[in-house]
C-alpha cells in the first residue's frame, strides 16, 4: 500500500524531528539524567507507564476532571454568552468580570481554591475559571457577527423566530463556539494539571508528576508530560472533527 505524505505533513514531521534532535543534543551536552534524559530512555519510560497498575486510574481521573470542567464551562459560557450577545447592558456588566477572570494568575486562583475546596475539586474549579471566559467571549463575538440587516429582513418577511435562530444565528456563532472550545481545551488541560500538582488528589497526572519531581525522576516527568500532550491533542482533534460533522455548512 502506497503511503503519500503532503508537503504540509512533511514540514510537520520535520518540526518533530527538529525537536528530537535538539533534545538529543542537549542530553548529550549535559550528560545527566537528572537534567535532561536521552529521548530513547524517556520513550522507554513512557511505554512503561502503560504497565503501571494505576495508569488507567491516573489518566481517567485527569480526563474526567477535564470533561467535567469543560462541560460546566460550556453550559455557563453559552448561557451567559447568549444573554450578553443579545443584551448590550448585560454585555457591559459581564465584560469586566470576564477580563478580571482572564487576568488573574492561575496560581493565585489555585491557592485560593486550595483554601476553599477539597483536593479533588480544585482542578475542576480551575478548569472552569480558565475555560469559561474563552467560550463566553467567543459566543458573544459570534452573536455580534450576525448580519443585523439579514435578521431584520427575515423578520420583515415574517420568518419564524425558530427558523431565524436555526438558519441565521446558529451557523454564524457555531464556528466561534468551536474555536473558543478548542482554545479553552488547550489552556484548560494545562490548568488542570497545575491544579493537580498543587492540590495533590489521590489520582491525577499532576500528582504523579510532582512525586517524580520530588525524587528527581526527570524521565518520568517528561513521560507524563508526553501523555498529557497526547490527551490534549486527541481532545482537540475530537473538537475539530465535531466541527466538520456539526457545522455542515463549513
Amino acid at each position: 500500500m502506497k503511503i503519500s505524505i503532503t508537503k504540509r505533513q512533511g514540514y510537520t514531521i520535520a518540526g518533530v524531528l527538529f525537536m528530537l534532535i535538539v533534545w538529543k543534543l542537549l542530553a548529550i551536552h549535559f550528560n545527566s539524567d537528572f537534567i535532561i534524559p536521552h529521548p530513547e530512555k524517556t520513550f522507554v519510560t513512557t511505554i512503561g507507564l502503560f504497565t503501571d497498575s494505576n495508569f488507567v486510574a491516573i489518566i481517567g481521573s485527569t480526563i474526567l476532571r477535564g470533561i467535567v470542567g469543560f462541560v460546566l464551562s460550556c453550559i455557563l459560557g453559552l448561557g451567559l454568552g447568549i444573554i450578553a450577545g443579545v443584551s448590550a447592558n448585560f454585555n457591559a456588566f459581564l465584560r469586566p468580570i470576564l477580563v478580571t477572570i482572564r487576568s488573574v494568575p492561575v496560581i493565585a486562583l489555585i491557592l485560593l481554591a486550595l483554601i476553599w475546596l477539597n483536593p479533588n475539586s480544585v482542578p475542576i474549579f480551575i478548569a472552569l475559571l480558565t475555560m469559561f471566559p474563552f467560550i463566553c467571549t467567543n459566543v458573544i463575538d459570534g452573536i455580534n457577527s450576525v448580519d443585523k440587516e439579514l435578521v431584520q429582513m427575515a423578520t420583515f418577511y415574517r420568518v419564524s423566530r425558530s427558523r431565524i435562530v436555526r438558519e441565521v444565528y446558529i451557523p454564524a456563532i457555531m464556528p466561534f463556539i468551536i474555536s473558543g472550545a478548542s482554545s479553552a481545551m488547550g489552556i484548560g488541560w494545562r490548568a488542570i494539571i497545575i491544579g493537580e500538582v498543587l492540590s495533590q488528589p489521590q489520582y491525577g497526572i499532576g500528582t504523579v508528576m510532582q512525586a517524580a519531581q520530588t525524587y528527581l525522576k526527570v524521565d518520568v516527568v517528561i513521560a507524563w508530560t508526553i501523555v498529557a500532550v497526547v490527551i490534549s491533542y486527541v481532545f482537540e482533534k475530537v473538537i475539530r472533527w465535531s466541527e466538520h460533522k456539526i457545522v455542515v455548512w463549513i
